[in-house]
């Protein structure tokens, strides 16, 4: 369910606005052809930034609620309009996403919000990193990495271990899956001809792997959309090989023992990213890694990545008995 608010009385917006510190309002019609475009954009915004109490996003039918639009003299669709402490601060008329995300980031800076000092991770916290560990990516041989099954005309696979926030998170692409390029394509990853996806992993050195976060962000579901088995969803099912040799294909992915399996649950995800713990005495010495996505949530027959953080150690060993067990069987 989207975390707009759709505003039936001007009764209700000055509630919403009195209680609440930050109010994004977009002012939309029905026919309006921009408006529906940045549609998934603004809802997406909404899921990601919605904060009870202290930032809220609502929805203004400009025909439906002529009094509210007279109001704040909307004369042009769609109109975003900021408000802080019930004064508005900003004005953006027309479907500019960029300016609409920079004036939100903007807004929440001036108002002490825990936002990322750089614009290219702008709104994006992952998850927190377990102590004593840390991000290895740095060991992932990029130049080596293998998938299978990915739809090559959305985006590569290196984008998947990029340190920067997923260019999407803030709204990019159209809902569909089918988002914006930047360099070498869409900053995520969508499977192709069904919801399996592999990925091989291989590392420069022999690492220990604690945890796995995997962020997945698909554009909010219309409500028209929701028997749509086209649209990516986030992965529901995932399987961990340790030290193939390259990579594993889907008849010996689905038959052959895994080093873990792990089952994703609704509300495993946080902010868009799982934090999957390691059986950690399985995962010491690891020169390769892969991650089989056997199913995505619901009946969807796509599944999307957006980032994918190993979290360990490198290089020096501790001893067996001071190895932590994680969920050990």
């Amino acid at each position: 369910m989207s975390k707009t608010v759709v505003i039936n009385s001007p009764a209700q917006l000055e509630q919403l606005v009195k209680s609440t510190t930050i109010v994004v309002i977009d002012f939309h019609a029905t026919w309006c052809g921009p408006c529906k475009a940045v549609a998934p954009a603004y809802a997406a915004l909404a899921e990601r930034l919605t904060d009870p109490g202290k930032m809220a996003f609502a929805k203004v039918d400009v025909d439906q609620q002529k009094s509210i639009a007279q109001a704040y003299n909307v004369t042009a669709m769609p109109t975003f309009i900021m408000l802080k402490s019930g004064t508005e601060t900003t004005r953006i008329k027309g479907a500019n996403l960029p300016a609409l995300q920079s004036a939100v980031k903007e807004l929440l800076a001036a108002s002490g919000g825990a936002i990322a000092s750089s614009s290219s991770s702008s709104f994006w916290k992952g998850a927190d990193i377990p102590k004593p560990y840390e991000i290895i990516n740095s060991e992932i041989e990029l130049k080596n990495l293998d998938c299978m099954n990915y739809n090559q005309e959305i985006g590569g696979v290196r984008v998947l271990f990029e340190g920067s926030a997923p260019s999407t998170e803030v709204g990019g692409g159209d809902g569909k899956g089918k988002g914006k390029s930047s360099g070498n394509g869409a900053d995520w990853v969508e499977s192709d001809t069904d919801e399996q996806l592999t990925l091989f992993i291989p590392f420069s050195s022999t690492v220990k792997i604690y945890q796995i976060q995997i962020t997945s962000r698909p554009p909010p579901v219309e409500e028209d959309d929701e028997e749509d088995t086209e649209l990516p969803k986030r992965p529901s099912k995932i399987k961990l090989f340790v030290n193939r040799p390259n990579i594993v294909g889907f008849d010996d992915a689905e038959s052959m023992a895994a080093t873990q399996e792990i089952e994703i649950k609704e509300e495993d995800w946080k902010d868009g990213t799982v934090a999957i713990n390691t059986r950690f005495v399985k995962f010491q010495g690891v020169f390769s890694l892969n991650l089989f996505v056997e199913d995505a949530e619901g009946d969807a027959e796509k599944v999307r990545l957006d980032r994918i953080r190993i979290v360990g150690e490198v290089g020096e060993k501790r001893e067996l008995g001071k190895l932590e067990k994680v969920g050990d069987e």
